[in-house]
């Protein structure tokens, strides 16, 4: 099980599209924002509604996905969201260049991008459980981790010089086409993938939209994985809003410094992602799992002491340098684990409901921590979060529950 074990054609081309989509999506960080502030002048308050409302609408518009991609073959699915997405993304600097480019247009753009995210995600998650053997998808879903980090650590910087030379278009278009790369590479898959069976009714019935929420919640060990997940995400994605005011506004920091202590750190992230099999091999998945998932809620609530100058500067880096580290690891662990526990049958329609949760959640808790830091400050806000954070381990399975998903383990042996 390490990072170096070959994982055959298709899984190479399957990584490869997620390479260059995800570099894409490095370039265009902040670009939405930018936009929104330098070519149409909206205020705080619009720019904070366009980072929330594609979260949320997206995920509610996202949740008939699941069972609809649910029965149909992934790799179409997957191409047809890079396209949505390739699509929605030209449309900003389409409209740019005829003078028509309004806010309302980034809102529906940001959905669009959203809700495709939502469905791309549970298509590839299902179509990795059939494409790789179960014992390797903890080495693909460490390469796929590996990426991300990557892609984070390059992609915003490489786009903010984009950005400050040749204008935010500019990693629009890029992101766009990396879409359209993805597509392109996932169709060089080959293969046939056979189209899934549907028992019962033909049609969509209502039920079948909380069949991802059901299982989850009726399982032992996803249960609390799930509101642990939902709470660490949501908690730790409120305060980048924050952080943000705090350092560029009363502690004077410059944005290259801003920039530097959130993109060095994810260097993290590429280490924890390739230990992930190697731990895993030696202590065990549920071990591993736990360890990490305490661990990463034991960092965030030290960007509360934060000062001015390179004190503060390395403060943060080493704070994020262990909570990135400690993601890195948990996050391909989960998704395996995750993936291992749940029939082939509901992968689609669990991963949505999972990205849907965690969006809304996000985007609810971002919402209040805006609030509250309205009233009590900054620095106090982001404090009460790190606490809330030293208690979410208590959510975490302190032991191995449930066993494999029993048909599936009755199917490999007929």
């Amino acid at each position: 099980m390490t990072g170096r074990r070959a994982l055959g054609r298709q899984f190479g081309w399957l990584w490869a599209a997620f390479v260059v989509s995800s570099y894409g999506t490095g370039l265009r960080f902040g670009a939405f924002p930018m936009i929104a502030v330098l070519v149409l002048h909206s205020g705080p308050t619009q720019v904070a509604a366009l980072a929330a409302a594609g979260r949320a609408v997206g995920a509610l518009v996202a949740v008939p996905l699941g069972p609809w991609v649910e029965f149909r073959r992934k790799r179409p699915v997957m191409v047809a969201m890079d396209l949505i997405r390739c699509a929605a993304l030209l449309s900003v600097p389409a409209a740019f260049a005829l003078g028509r480019l309004s806010f309302a247009q980034l809102l529906v753009v940001s959905v669009a991008v959203a809700t495709a995210d939502i469905a791309f995600r549970a298509a590839s998650g299902a179509y990795l459980k059939g494409l790789v053997p179960p014992e390797d998808l903890l080495v693909a879903n460490g390469r796929f981790e590996s990426t991300t980090w990557t892609a984070t650590v390059v992609g915003p910087p490489l786009g903010g010089a984009a950005m400050g030379m040749f204008g935010p278009m500019t990693t629009v278009v890029a992101d766009a086409v990396s879409y359209l790369l993805s597509a392109l590479g996932l169709r060089a898959i080959g293969g046939t993938e056979p189209r899934p069976a549907r028992a019962g009714a033909a049609r969509l019935r209502a039920g079948e939209l909380l069949e991802g929420w059901r299982y989850v919640l009726a399982h032992a060990t996803l249960r609390p994985l799930f509101f642990n997940a939902i709470v660490v995400n949501g908690l730790i994605m409120a305060t980048e809003p924050l952080l943000a005011v705090l350092l560029l506004g009363p502690l004077g920091f410059a944005p290259w410094q801003y920039g530097l202590a959130f993109a060095a750190p994810c260097v993290g992230g590429l280490i924890g992602s390739r230990l992930a099999p190697r731990l895993v091999a030696r202590f065990g998945q549920h071990k591993v799992m736990f360890t990490a998932g305490a661990l990463r809620a034991c960092w965030p609530v030290g960007l509360a002491f934060v000062r001015p100058g390179v004190p503060g500067l390395v403060l943060i880096m080493v704070v994020q340098f262990g909570l990135v580290t400690c993601c890195g690891l948990f996050n391909p662990v989960l998704a395996t684990y995750r993936l291992d526990h749940t029939p082939s049958d509901r992968v689609v329609r669990t991963l949505t409901a999972w990205s849907v949760s965690s969006s809304a959640a996000i985007a609810a808790m971002t919402a209040v921590w805006g609030l509250l830091a309205a009233l009590t400050g900054p620095r106090t806000a982001i404090a009460v979060a790190g606490v809330l954070l030293l208690a979410t381990p208590l959510l975490l399975p302190r032991r191995e529950h449930a066993p494999l998903d029993t048909r599936e383990q009755a199917a490999s042996l007929t």
